[in-house]
């Protein structure tokens, strides 16, 4: 699983940080998730292709998290892109973005699909041979959803000196792998368990943007590998936080905590703050594995 982390501060642009968007790889699905301004220059800086980009999510319709999407939108067109391009966001997306390309008589050369959302709670959207995505309803100043990626099941590891001791036809692969004993030519059953081994555990990331603190989501994100949660305010700020929709560091931790996750990447910082390094030091006396975000910083998790 590999985060690009393409912006990851609140409000406003500057010179050196940028809103809200992030580009998802895992097991071989790409996804940008929000869309900020500058999104596509960051794409062409990390060099991420952007024929790859079939699902876009939107959290909310705050500017600093969809201003880049009719950018990107239009960019696809004049790079002639025949593939269909599919959004996700809150009610209200389609309409903003198809009277932007009206009045721009810009109309896209491919399918372009809105899925709009006004579910108030989990909602599977997106089901894939790989991934599964799912909304997390967020507790901010205007509708807002999160967004969990669920890797599925993979099949078993074939014991390939195993199977070639029983002279396994080829054909059988497929069903052993999915879990099937192995039937011979003479009868012999042969058990799975001794044909295959337990494949490496699915990995799931979810998407936790502007949001006051809501301890209830520690239920719906349990066990989740990686947890992006929005760390807007320092605790020096917390009076800050709850009448603006959005959380603290040490929040965020507990959140991480409450629901058992392997590691917390904070982000959507204030930009009153000279430093991020803060948030990690407040973060960590509550929760132990926690990464900063920053613009252009990759993360890796296996």
């Amino acid at each position: 699983m590999k985060l690009t982390v393409l912006g990851c501060y609140a409000a406003t642009p500057r010179t050196f940080t940028n809103p809200t968007s992030q580009v998802l790889e895992i097991n071989n699905e790409v996804f940008l998730i929000d869309c900020g301004e500058g999104t596509q220059v960051e794409l062409r800086r990390h060099k991420i292709k952007f024929g790859k980009i079939k699902h876009v999510f939107i959290s909310h319709l705050h500017g600093d998290h969809f201003y880049g999407l009719i950018g990107l939108i239009s960019t696809f067109m004049l790079l002639n892109r025949k593939t269909e391009l599919h959004i996700y966001g809150p009610k209200g997306i389609k309409e903003i973005v198809l009277l932007q390309l009206k009045y721009a008589n810009s109309w896209t050369g491919y399918p372009l699909y809105f899925h709009e959302l006004s579910s108030t709670g989990p909602q599977v959207i997106l089901n894939t041979r790989k991934v599964t995505v799912e909304t997390i309803p967020l507790k901010h100043r205007i509708y807002a959803n999160g967004y969990l990626f669920r890797e599925k099941p993979k099949p078993r590891k074939l014991l390939m000196e195993e199977v070639e001791k029983y002279n396994i036809d080829v054909a059988y692969y497929k069903g052993i792998k999915k879990g099937k004993d192995a039937v011979l030519e003479d009868g012999r059953i042969i058990p799975n368990v001794e044909l295959t081994e337990d494949p490496e555990p699915p990995e799931s990331y979810a998407f936790c943007s502007d949001t006051s603190y809501t301890p209830s989501l520690a239920e719906q994100l349990e066990n989740v590998t990686v947890l992006y949660h929005e760390s807007t305010f320092l605790e020096e700020h917390a009076y800050l936080a709850a009448p603006t929709g959005h959380s603290t560091a040490r929040e965020a931790a507990a959140i991480a905590r409450a629901a058992k996750v392997s590691h917390l990447v904070l982000g959507h910082y204030s930009t009153r703050y000279e430093s991020i390094e803060a948030f990690k030091k407040e973060a960590n006396e509550v929760f132990d594995s926690v990464h900063l975000a920053d613009d252009g910083k990759v993360l890796r998790f296996e």
